[in-house]
């Protein structure tokens, strides 16, 4: 489990980190160090002699790794302006769906047939070639000025909380009772941690994330309704292969096959939304009409869960990858828009850390349900076959996430719209002033 664990934990902390840094020290040298950092956790993981270098090699790629998500997002909004921002979705949501589908096909190939140190030796010619593909783009960015300065405790105190909270939502349920001495101990800890980081947000001179940026109405619900977003979608793809084993009758290899309809629904209702952002003056209601399709064929789901077949499984999962697409580029751009280019990063960072935390709580949110529904949780990773004699549980977890994912349209209801701004308000990026 902490092969995966280890990862997420650095890579969730790291990520409003890397926003700041960025607004701080410039994009280019940033980005570089993200993917060096990545590249040297790859390294330490293919030469791993045992299980606990192997995880601190991963802990090393997710803290490369946490930025180079949020980082990619704010270099396109330092050269890109928001009215034509939303294009670029179609991009990112393809690599994002060809790296999703061809990642894990071949690092099983690679475990399989050859060795399992493939995995993570591929990815230093990966990385050095994009490093050298990137150079040049990346020299068009203005170099930041230096006298603005990193609040170290303030970014201390932020990746325990978080690392400590990632542990209580992982554990709990699964290596603990959520009632347990153990969990209530990390719950309680974070807890202290996320009074004490609010506390420093108030006092330091200059705060981590601006409260600036905290205070923006649109920065707030922008961020709260991809964190509900990803709560659902998250949550309920990690229970819906196995929804289709249990109920619905397929294998294992097959189960991974028939999520290819939510991965490219939700791929193509990006892609929509980004072609369609700049024709919209009210450019949230796209995301709005495709939440309100998530929501409506989830509950369609739930309702027949207990007698679905896999072509209306099939269809009804596409609709809703397809419906939950469209808020992507709507929140990334709504979000960038709404600050200025000195707060870019950090606003840009902020979204990246709680789309990770938001998919971490639906996972244990509707693990919660699972259990308390009397569906067994296998240990991460784990291909037990489990045997049920009523599909209740995933009703009550379908139910469930259609339940976040109408606070999510409720979040961007409530969020204000701003006019995108074009070309002829695109001043020249400025870092740091």
């Amino acid at each position: 489990p902490w092969i995966v664990t280890g990862y997420l934990l650095t890579a969730t902390a790291m990520a409003p980190l890397y926003g700041k840094i960025s607004d701080v020290y410039g994009r280019r040298p940033v980005i570089y160090a993200a993917i060096l950092i990545f590249l040297l956790g790859s390294l330490v993981s293919a030469l791993a002699p045992d299980m606990l270098v192997l995880v601190i090699g991963r802990a090393i790629q997710g803290a490369g790794g946490g930025g180079l998500f949020a980082l990619t997002q704010t270099v396109i909004g330092d050269l890109v302006p928001p009215r034509e921002r939303a294009r670029y979705a179609a991009w990112i949501s393809g690599t994002w769906a060809v790296a999703s589908v061809a990642g894990p096909l071949l690092g099983g190939v690679f475990a399989e047939h050859l060795h399992w140190s493939l995995i993570f030796w591929i990815n230093l010619p990966i990385g050095f070639l994009a490093m050298a593909i990137i150079n040049n783009p990346l020299k068009k960015l203005p170099i930041a000025a230096k006298h603005h300065r990193i609040d170290g405790l303030g970014a201390v105190l932020l990746v325990i909380a978080t690392a400590l909270l990632l542990l209580a939502l992982n554990w709990g349920g699964s290596t603990y009772p959520w009632f347990s001495p153990q969990i209530l101990f990390l719950f309680s800890f974070s807890a202290s941690f996320w009074a004490l980081f609010a506390l420093r947000l108030l006092r330091a001179s200059e705060p981590l994330i601006s409260l600036e940026v905290l205070g923006n109405r649109i920065v707030l619900a922008g961020t709260l309704s991809m964190f509900l977003l990803q709560a659902a979608n998250i949550g309920a793809s990690v229970y819906l292969p196995v929804y289709l084993q249990s109920v619905v009758g397929l294998s294992v290899s097959e189960s991974g096959i028939a999520m290819l309809g939510l991965l490219l629904g939700t791929v193509a209702g990006a892609t929509f939304s980004g072609r369609m952002i700049p024709r919209f003056v009210h450019y949230k209601r796209i995301a709005m009409v495709g939440v309100s399709l998530a929501i409506a064929c989830i509950g369609v789901l739930s309702a027949i869960a207990t007698h679905a077949s896999l072509l209306e499984v099939e269809i009804l999962t596409t609709l809703i990858g397809l419906g939950s697409g469209t808020t992507f580029p709507v929140s990334t751009v709504s979000v960038q828009n709404a600050v200025d280019r000195a707060h870019l990063g950090v606003a840009t960072g902020v979204l990246t850390f709680l789309r990770t935390l938001g998919g971490a709580l639906g996972v244990a949110l509707l693990g919660a349900v699972a259990l308390g529904y009397g569906l067994p949780l296998a240990a991460e990773g784990s291909q037990t076959h489990i045997e049920l004699t009523s599909a209740m549980p995933f009703v009550m977890i379908f139910l469930t996430a259609g339940i976040t994912l109408v606070l999510a349209l409720t979040a961007l209801a409530l969020m204000p719209e701003k006019p995108l701004r074009g070309k002829d308000e695109h001043a020249a990026p400025v870092l740091a002033e």
